[in-house]
């Protein structure tokens, strides 16, 4: 099964090119981080109180991510589909069956993590280099529609989000055995995808 991780900052693109690969090849499954974040009192607490909170380890759940994606590899197949919402700090489980999973796309700021712990041939790591002021527009649009934030609050998380995405970026930068592949404004998506999957239109 070939494994593909998509890191990047916040509002760099992450969900939008995991979709273009779902459409242009078949038989793939997307995890998103955004829909494995910890629930309940405590985490409704400390998004409110620590600044930056939800691009932070300590909020991440990564007890079920690490369930949820064993499974996967191990069978192949995915039964349900995770769901988080922002605003009550819940996650709601949605069935969802898939069978014969070729390809699972891992994608969100925590995806970096993942695969720098993953050594095989058939792991591809895609590293958004966006620039800062286009995230931090799309993410001002998202977080006021979808999040409920007002909009001077959606930008200020932004900035923060994106000073903690970097320092937590150079700080991952140990030796990987794998494929890395960098996605700028200007890549040719369909050439990417032809890489990594070696087919040809």
């Amino acid at each position: 099964m070939k494994l593909i991780f998509i890191s990047g900052p916040s509002g760099s693109g992450k969900t939008t090119l995991s979709n273009q690969i779902l459409v242009k090849i078949k038989n793939g499954i997307v995890l998103s981080t955004d829909n494995y974040y910890k629930t309940g009192l405590i985490s409704k607490v400390l998004s409110k109180f620590v600044q930056g909170y939800f691009d932070r380890s300590l909020s991440f759940n990564y007890k079920l991510f690490k369930k949820d994606f064993a499974f996967i590899i191990k069978n192949r197949i995915s039964i349900q589909e995770r769901s988080y919402n922002f605003k009550k700090k819940t996650i709601k489980n949605l069935l969802n069956e898939k069978n014969n999973i070729k390809f699972l796309i891992v994608e969100g700021i925590f995806a970096k993590d993942f695969a720098n712990n993953i050594y095989s041939k058939n792991v591809f790591l895609l590293e958004l280099k966006i620039n800062k002021n286009d995230c931090m527009r799309r993410v001002i649009n998202r977080d006021s529609k979808e999040r409920g934030k007002e909009k001077k609050q959606a930008k200020n998380d932004f900035l923060k989000s994106w000073d903690i995405y970097i320092k937590r970026s150079k700080n991952k930068n140990k030796k990987r055995n794998i494929n890395e592949i960098l996605i700028t404004k200007g890549t040719n998506i369909d050439l990417i995808i032809k890489k990594i999957f070696n087919y040809s239109s």
